[in-house]
């Protein structure tokens, strides 16, 4: 064994050829070649600096914005699940990267806070949600965000705005190389039953018109101006449509989902289909809102 990882076993858990197919939401992907889970945000500094610099990292939250390739990652995973502190100091919530957004709606209900209810819609991690800003029924992450805290590939921990950030629909600029270890949002005073409210509202409409019961990513696709991805797809006859043991949804044509076994290689394949087909009969470019590695990219 590398003597990095030797050390690197002083800082947390670390597994060899960890099937990334457990840790993504699709149940998709090939073994990572380590998998690192820090004990905590300072386990993780340390991790950085003795993690070599030609070590490719990937950061990991629930896994539900990814497609890893069928033969694996290799790097270094960095399952951040242990970073889950959260604080909440009258309308400020401070919550660590591997926070999981909907309990961050729940803390928001518990203490009559508005403003990040869609969190409860979105299958993901804190940090995840920063980095790709994410949103639904009409809030994204930018309307609350005050500032992130990051840690560099050197191991130091940067304090960053969000007017520095440059967020945009479902894209934040971070400083090449650094991942985010916790947020900072400023919250709108409210009723707390008033916020249940509305976050059950929104779990009936999306349990209503996306396939919640079968594995996916979520939105496969980035909303293209003035209109939407599921509609292109539908209207371009491949709802339903089947590669190898994956579909794209019959109840949604945006979410591509994994009924029969399937391979990354599957998914990627629907995902080269839809943008080609929708190119030749719309002119238009979807983009990929699910983050994709290695060959999958």
């Amino acid at each position: 064994m590398n003597d990095w990882v030797n050390i690197l076993q002083g800082y947390g858990s670390v597994l060899q050829d960890e099937p990334l197919a457990s840790h993504t939401t699709l149940g998709v992907g090939g073994p990572a070649r380590w998998f690192f889970r820090p004990e905590n945000q300072d386990a993780l500094c340390a991790a950085m600096l003795c993690i070599p610099t030609g070590i490719a990292l990937l950061p990991l939250g629930r896994g539900s914005n990814l497609l890893p390739p069928d033969t694996g990652f290799d790097g270094v995973v960095l399952d951040l699940s242990n970073l889950n502190h959260i604080q909440v100091y009258e309308s400020t919530l401070t919550a660590e990267c591997g926070v999981r957004m909907s309990r961050v709606s729940r803390i928001c209900a518990d203490h009559g806070l508005t403003g990040l209810e869609f969190m409860a819609t979105v299958p993901g991690d804190v940090g995840g949600g920063v980095v790709m800003n994410a949103g639904a029924f009409g809030q994204q992450v930018a309307d609350c965000l005050t500032r992130i805290r990051v840690v560099r590939r050197d191991g130091e921990v940067q304090e960053l705005q969000a007017s520095q950030l440059e967020m945009s629909y479902r894209h934040t600029r971070l400083p090449h190389g650094s991942l985010v270890v916790s947020a900072e949002f400023t919250l709108q005073q409210g009723d707390g039953e008033a916020v249940r409210e509305n976050i059950r509202q929104m779990r009936s409409r999306r349990s209503l018109t996306q396939p919640l019961e079968l594995p996916n990513c979520g939105s496969v696709f980035k909303n293209p101006p003035g209109d939407h991805a599921a509609r292109l797809i539908e209207a371009a006859g491949l709802k339903g449509h089947r590669i190898g043991g994956a579909s794209i949804s019959a109840k949604h044509a945006n979410f591509i989902v994994n009924d029969n076994e399937a391979s990354s290689g599957d998914v990627l394949a629907l995902i080269r289909l839809a943008q080609s087909t929708v190119k030749k009969q719309f002119g238009v470019n979807l983009e990929p809102e699910v983050r994709m590695l290695g060959e999958s990219a």
